[in-house]
């Protein structure tokens, strides 16, 4: 196989949005701060958890040293809670295994949660890769960590995808030469960033992988 898939993880494979918003709000109740919403919370996600502990903060004069520890436990003690796989990610990732691709996933998450929540939902086994933040790469739109699985995997740049719902994704993929996905059914935003196609369901992702290999 010349080719390997990389996904993104929040908003690609799983979507996390409830529990992420839990962890922030237990985070600002210690500082006495009231809930943000989901809606505004999303909007917050995708370029590490520092900045979404910046962002969840931007209203405060709280330090955000002092409460991203904080923020990063409640999430930790919350994770699986409400989180869940998108519609066909199971069976998809179960296709593409089958069919001898090497998978990956390459996410701004810490390292930790990504794997927790990989193994609680059932699918941390299809994946050759998994490298969240704190890896020892740059975060996304780095093309870093992407890179280097390309290299491991003996894959070609032109001929793989990376697949995700956010610019960060569409980014980090164009500048490691491979092709990009956008995920519309995820939580992101392109902010711009051109992708190679689209698609509404984990099913047609799978789908035009297979058919176009």
């Amino acid at each position: 196989m010349d080719f390997c898939v990389i996904f993104d993880l929040d908003g690609t494979l799983v979507d996390s949005r409830a529990d992420l918003t839990t962890g922030v709000n237990l985070m600002r109740r210690e500082y006495g701060l009231d809930a943000i919403d989901i809606e505004k919370v999303t909007t917050y996600v995708g370029n590490g958890t520092r900045l979404l502990c910046e962002r969840a903060l931007q209203d405060s004069k709280v330090d955000v040293d002092e409460a991203l520890p904080l923020m990063k436990r409640f999430y930790l003690e919350h994770l699986l809670d409400e989180t869940a796989l998108y519609d066909g990610v199971f069976e998809g990732l179960e296709a593409l295994r089958k069919a001898g691709i090497p998978l990956a996933v390459v996410t701004n998450k810490p390292q930790e949660p990504t794997e927790a929540i990989l193994k609680g939902l059932n699918v941390y086994e299809f994946f050759d890769f998994i490298i969240g933040g704190g890896a020892g790469f740059e975060l996304k739109p780095a093309p870093d960590a992407l890179v280097h699985i390309l290299k491991k995997s003996a894959s070609r740049p032109d001929k793989s995808f990376m697949v995700g719902d956010n610019y960060t994704d569409l980014e980090s993929g164009r500048r490691a030469g491979m092709r990009t996905v956008f995920c519309e059914f995820g939580f992101g935003v392109t902010a711009g960033e051109n992708y190679d196609f689209a698609v509404k369901s984990f099913a047609d992702l799978v789908e035009r992988v297979l058919d176009g290999r």
